[in-house]
C-alpha cells in the first residue's frame, strides 16, 4: 500500500523538530511514500526558512539538501509528477469541504494529490488537513 505523506511529515523527517520522533517510528516499517514536486518545493522552502529564523545554518541546509537529493536519488520515495487532475480536484475539494473546515490551498492540493495518486493513507501533522483527508475517505 502506498502513503501519501505531506510536507510537514517530510519536514519533519530533514529537520528535527517535535514530529520527528514520529516520523522516525512510522518510516521504521519501510512504507512506500509518493513524491511530487510539491514535495520538493514545500521541503527547500522548509529549510530555507529554517536559515532565515536562524534554527539551523547555511552548512546544516546544504546538508539537508543533500541528504533530501540522495534520498530520491536513491529511489526510497515513489516519485510522480504532480497528477494531471490535482488541481481541479482541489478546486473540488475547496467547494466542497473549503466553507466547513477551513482549508487552505496547499491543505486541499496535498489530499487532491493523494487521491489522484490512489494513495491508501494519508499522513500529515496538520490538522485541518487531516480532517479533510478523512473527510474524504483516506485513511490516517
Amino acid at each position: 500500500m502506498s502513503i501519501y505523506a505531506d510536507s510537514s511529515f517530510f519536514g519533519s523527517l530533514y529537520l528535527e523538530d517535535v514530529n520527528s520522533e514520529e516520523v522516525e517510528r512510522r518510516l521504521s516499517g519501510h512504507p512506500r511514500l509518493w513524491l511530487t514536486p510539491l514535495h520538493r518545493a514545500e521541503v527547500t522552502h522548509a529549510v530555507a526558512q529554517g536559515v532565515f529564523r536562524r534554527v539551523i545554518s547555511s552548512d546544516e541546509a546544504r546538508q539537508i539538501y543533500l541528504a533530501f537529493e540522495i534520498d530520491r536519488g536513491r529511489g526510497l520515495w515513489l516519485q510522480a509528477p504532480m497528477p494531471e487532475r490535482a488541481f481541479d480536484t482541489c478546486v473540488r475539494l475547496a467547494q466542497q469541504y473549503g466553507p466547513e473546515i477551513g482549508v487552505r490551498t496547499l491543505d486541499t492540493l496535498h489530499v487532491a494529490s493523494a487521491l489522484e495518486l490512489h494513495a491508501g493513507s494519508f499522513w500529515t501533522f496538520d490538522h485541518r488537513q487531516a480532517k479533510l483527508a478523512r473527510a474524504v475517505g483516506l485513511k490516517m
